[in-house]
């Protein structure tokens, strides 16, 4: 009788101190959190009760605590008490949930909470997303795929994702409006992989038409996306007009005002200039449309010369494009806020000095615009503009570009850069930290660190926090592991010389030369140092292998430091070449085909370097036959020459994915071997300009041909990389530094 007299008490005074949520979790709010704590822990989710709480100094925070023999998560909103769950999964039950392997190995009965833990995070903002993750990552995705990010984004403090899905209905209902017929939008619409660039007026039509079925579903889509997001506390960003208009504007209105500009090598685009009344009016339509839609959190995203260089430098003309752009937002909702990039002002630094910078960003009131400090652990701008000039800004990791696969990061930045500048005193408004990446669902470990400050205002200790993280991934304290990621801290992760990591000469159109188009070879660290931490990883092989998190991360470094190794073996044969040794370079060669296919074998043990989900998942929005093929055509261009056969960009968003190696780099590089060792055999020199041409043609036939690739798993993600680590470490270990 005094027990259950006890547990009313405690079920009484919890229930006047929060929301009645606790006591019945029937309203929305509630509904949204405990449905994700299911979706996380299924097994567990009865051993959970929610609270809501206030706010602390306006900053979103969560309390964790054991109350008879629940645990208790109290937080401001979803978002927060998702934080309250992931906090609790990490450091009390030591699990680890991310894109690359997840350990969530629980008790059937969770540990009790021995203390009350609170947190208060210093941020107000915490953005997700680059416009680039749309395709680069994100081209494919359905619901499911989406439901699982919007949880880990919840779980990891995030509040401000940006949400860019389904515009294109928008835009042609709007053009429609405006007396443009579906014909004429034809040549506007760019293909579903290359859609944010269209966005960012860089590019027309590329990988269209766009069907309308694409249209419909992704507006469905964006619908979903967006009531988990505020269902949850999120404040989401939609995308707002920047002036990108379709080709026959200027026959609809032959005396407005457009300017040309000229992308990548795409044909030109028509931009409205913003002092144009029609600029406002189409601005303030968009927003409309988009509102009823999908409804606003006041929050407008728009870069209005996104690597595109302004007609002329006049700081009048920059001020008047700001105000405009500004103005069509708040035409349409007076409350809009605009959330700029400042990739700008990196990217064409030369063009954007303090007076230019200035004339941009004073046009618009300050509590009115926030600037995303795109790549500040690399390149922050904040540092040389006064802190944006006195407007609110957020702290970002970049991180990847592309969604090229490799080993990289700056770990140290990221573990002290944000708290070093919250505390410091030139910062000025910095109101958030984000991330920006152009792909994701890589290098699991910068994600977690980079989002380990959400919840603190002091630097991570780092060697601490890799303990840590290698005893939550692999499921157990393992000092072979702490040693490895000891050294790849100051390898691979310690990277100030690339930008987004070093690529393999492999995925590059071949050559002899050690860096070849877009792609870029050189490292900032011995690889021979990535050697020893492949040896201790595979020496920990059999007390960790049911770990998922250890099985990638074997099987990445493994990929990284074979990728590493091709370069050797590909300036053996460059060598051979300019000796004119056709043995030799017959041999050497054909060691370097072998490893390409030993790499498309390791990679093919995961699930998560599967060139086949990535077409199939593309395919499977197609109502048709002929969209299937329109989605299938957009998603392998993308990957390999990313536009047509001369576009400069090729191999910019190259993977190393298995299918992709055996199925498109190593046939590229059969036929450059075939051709340079029949010339090599009769004497001759290998006419090098008319190779390329030929192989020009070779990638522009796969990329509209229709093989299929697997889809599942193939091999042991364990003894694939101990097979290859006995068959290579030897020959790596003796390789001559390159």
């Amino acid at each position: 009788m005094l027990q259950r007299t006890i547990r009313l008490f405690f079920v009484l005074l919890f229930c006047s101190s929060f929301s009645t949520a606790f006591c019945n979790g029937g309203d929305e709010k509630s509904r949204a959190v405990l449905a994700l704590i299911r979706r996380v822990v299924p097994g567990h989710a009865n051993q959970f009760q929610i609270g809501f709480m206030e706010k602390k100094n306006g900053k979103d925070c969560f309390a964790i605590e054991s109350i008879g023999n629940k645990i208790v998560l109290h937080g401001s909103n979803g978002v927060s008490i998702a934080s309250a769950l992931h906090y609790y999964l990490k450091h009390l039950t030591h699990c680890s949930i991310t894109w690359n392997g997840t350990n969530l190995h629980l008790p059937k009965k969770l540990p009790a909470v021995p203390k009350k833990i609170e947190k208060e995070t210093p941020y107000r903002y915490r953005y997700y997303l680059n416009y680039c993750t749309f395709n680069y990552t994100m081209s494919w995705w359905n619901w499911d795929r989406w439901q699982k990010e919007i949880d880990w984004m919840a779980l990891n403090g995030i509040n401000m994702p940006l949400a860019i899905t389904g515009q294109n209905a928008i835009w042609k209902e709007v053009y429609n409006g405006l007396g443009f017929t579906d014909k004429e939008l034809e040549s506007f619409f760019s293909g579903p992989a290359y859609f944010n660039w269209f966005w960012m007026g860089n590019l027309d039509a590329w990988g269209g038409p766009l069907p309308q079925s694409w249209m419909e579903s992704h507006k469905a889509l964006q619908k979903q996306i967006l009531e988990r997001e505020r269902s949850l506390g999120m404040t989401p960003i939609l995308p707002a007009f920047t002036g990108h208009v379709p080709p026959a504007f200027k026959e609809k209105f032959p005396a407005v005002k457009l300017k040309k500009t000229d992308w990548a090598g795409f044909s030109p685009v028509s931009l409205l200039d913003p002092s144009e009344p029609m600029f406002l009016e189409i601005g303030k339509r968009f927003i409309e449309a988009e509102t009823k839609a999908y409804g606003t959190d006041h929050l407008y995203t728009a870069d209005t010369f996104n690597e595109n260089k302004p007609p002329t430098n006049d700081s009048t003309f920059l001020n008047d494009v700001s105000k405009k752009v500004y103005q069509s937002m708040a035409a349409a909702d007076p409350q809009a806020t605009w959330i700029m990039q400042g990739w700008m002002f990196h990217f064409q630094s030369k063009f954007w000095q303090p007076t230019q910078i200035r004339a941009l960003l004073n046009a618009v009131p300050n509590e009115k615009m926030i600037i995303l400090d795109l790549w500040s652990e690399k390149n922050p701008v904040w540092n040389r503009t006064e802190a944006y000039y006195g407007k609110p800004w957020i702290w970002c990791m970049l991180h990847n570009f592309g969604g090229n696969v490799n080993l990289y990061g700056r770990m140290e930045q990221v573990a002290n850069g944000p708290a070093e500048t919250l505390h410091d005193p030139a910062a000025g408004k910095l109101t958030g930290i984000g991330l920006t990446p152009e792909g994701i669902q890589q290098n699991p470990v910068m994600y977690d660190l980079m989002l380990e400050n959400v919840w603190r205002q002091t630097p991570v200790d780092l060697a601490a926090w890799l303990n840590d993280y290698t005893r939550r991934r692999y499921g157990r304290k393992d000092s072979r592991a702490e040693e490895a990621w000891g050294i790849l801290r100051r390898t691979a992760y310690a990277d100030s010389v690339t930008n987004g990591g070093p690529e393999s000469i492999i995925t590059g159109r071949p050559t002899f030369g050690k860096n070849t188009g877009g792609t870029t070879t050189t490292l900032s660290y011995d690889p021979q140092e990535l050697v020893k931490a492949w040896t201790l990883l595979v020496a920990a092989a059999d007390d960790l292998k049911t770990s998922d998190g250890f099985r990638f991360d074997l099987v990445d470094l493994t990929r990284q430091v074979l990728a590493n190794y091709a370069s050797v073996i590909q300036q053996q044969f460059a060598a051979d070449y300019q000796r004119k040794d056709p043995v030799a370079f017959a041999r050497n060669s054909q060691r370097f085909l072998t490893l390409i296919a030993d790499l498309d074998a390791l990679l093919a043990t995961r699930k998560d370097f599967l060139l086949g989900n990535w077409l199939e998942d593309a395919k499977r929005w197609g109502t048709t036959v002929g969209e299937k093929k329109l989605y299938e055509r957009n998603a392998r261009n993308l990957i390999t020459l990313w536009g047509d056969k001369n576009n400069k960009l090729h191999e910019y968003a190259c993977k190393q994915w298995a299918g992709l190696l055996n199925g498109f780099y190593k046939k590229r590089w059969e036929q450059f071997f075939s051709q340079v060792t029949a010339d090599l055999q009769n004497g001759r020199e290998t006419d090098f300009k008319k190779l390329e041409s030929q192989l020009k043609d070779r990638e522009w036939d796969w990329v509209n041909g229709r093989e299929t690739y697997p889809v599942e798993p193939n091999g042991d993600a364990v003894q694939q990389p101990i097979t290859l680590y006995r068959k290579y470490v030897g020959e790596i270990r003796a390789a001559k530094p390159l």
